[in-house]
């Protein structure tokens, strides 16, 4: 906690606009006493220009909430909560090795919904053994909750978990894809039928809802990213900084950024453009493709993409490159393919 607080000091002068939004992500930060959280809080309106009222999130386990950790989390400034619910099934969650139970999590964002407002939860589609008929109940019970946010994904396969080594033995059968496509086009759906605006791949939002962090995150905005293993963007290159904590301690400790940066190139601009922008309702602005990087660019990335478009996956509408209902499942794939490997790839 220490040497993140100086990391907030040393890097005051890399971020000339006023800070709009603090998240507090993972790990685990809801392990952390509430005025730890209202530490870290205070440091950054002590050190930045911050705008009034800034969305601050803190992302949270189930059962890491109780009424009186939330009642102190307001207080110490939280503004929005993002709930790791993942499941409301208990043989799911204990194949994913969660700790809290289904009840736990209704429990959790009851006694959140007494203290705010703005609450989002995360849950996990295409877990092995998943029935659609449990997936369908998992959405109902969202949707009674009347929780204003849902960011869902479909579940990965993590190196050295217990999930993965259940696979690997054949305990459990990972879905096929059509399947995990089937829950994916019904979650997509059942939210906007209900009045979310699937405003992202995996992202669902109730107007005036939408996670503004996140969007930044898609727009290109900069950002600082502070602690063990964050990422951070200024706008030309990204940094990250070392994962281990030890190591990153004694480098704040003597005043160094424990850092590795990487500046974008022309072709990592243009690959970041297509994977942000077909992940985002917005989609590719092909204008700000030639504006930016040049009508070349623009003519190839439309010569690429002719064959998704051909297949009902993408289409262009405002002048931006956007997926179809059926080709947002298919979207990180899609983006793989338009990518640029090298500047060669442009036909001249």
């Amino acid at each position: 906690m220490d040497a993140i607080k100086k990391e907030l000091r040393l890097r005051t002068n890399e971020i000339r606009q006023t800070v709009e939004t603090i998240y507090l992500g993972g790990g685990t930060p809801s392990i952390l006493a509430a005025n730890a959280i209202s530490e870290l809080i205070a440091t950054v309106y002590s050190h930045y220009d911050v705008v009034i009222n800034p969305e601050i999130t803190l992302e949270a386990n189930p059962d890491d909430l109780t009424p009186t950790y939330l009642a102190a989390l307001k207080k110490a400034g939280v503004n929005r909560l993002s709930i790791g619910v993942q499941s409301f099934h208990d043989t799911e969650l204990k194949l994913m090795n969660r700790a809290h139970s289904g009840r736990q999590a209704i429990q959790s964002v009851v006694w959140a919904q007494d203290h705010f407002d703005n609450i989002s939860l995360d849950l996990l589609f295409g877990t092995p053994h998943t029935k659609f008929s449990d997936w369908k109940r998992n959405l109902d019970t969202v949707l009674t909750l009347g929780v204003p946010h849902i960011s869902s994904y479909a579940l990965t396969l993590e190196p050295k978990t217990a999930l993965e080594h259940f696979v690997k033995k054949g305990v459990v059968s990972p879905l096929d894809e059509e399947d995990v496509e089937k829950q994916f086009l019904y979650l997509v759906d059942t939210l906007t039928a209900n009045n979310y605006e699937h405003y992202e791949l995996s992202s669902f939002g109730k107007a005036g809802y939408h996670s503004k962090n996140n969007t930044a995150y898609w727009k290109g905005k900069s950002y600082l990213g502070i602690g063990p293993s964050a990422h951070g963007f200024d706008g030309a290159q990204r940094y990250w900084n070392v994962s281990n904590n030890t190591n990153y301690i004694k480098k704040i400790e003597v005043g160094e950024l424990p850092q590795t940066v990487e500046k974008l190139s022309v072709v990592d601009k243009f690959n970041e453009a297509i994977m942000i922008g077909l992940r985002a309702s917005w989609g590719v602005s092909l204008s700000q493709i030639q504006q930016e990087l040049g009508s070349i660019y623009r003519t190839h990335l439309e010569q690429q993409a002719q064959r998704f478009i051909d297949e009902k996956l993408l289409h262009i509408e405002a002048n931006s490159l956007k997926t179809t209902r059926k080709g947002a499942f298919l979207a990180d794939g899609i983006s793989a393919e338009l990518f640029l490997i090298d500047l060669l790839d442009i036909k001249q």
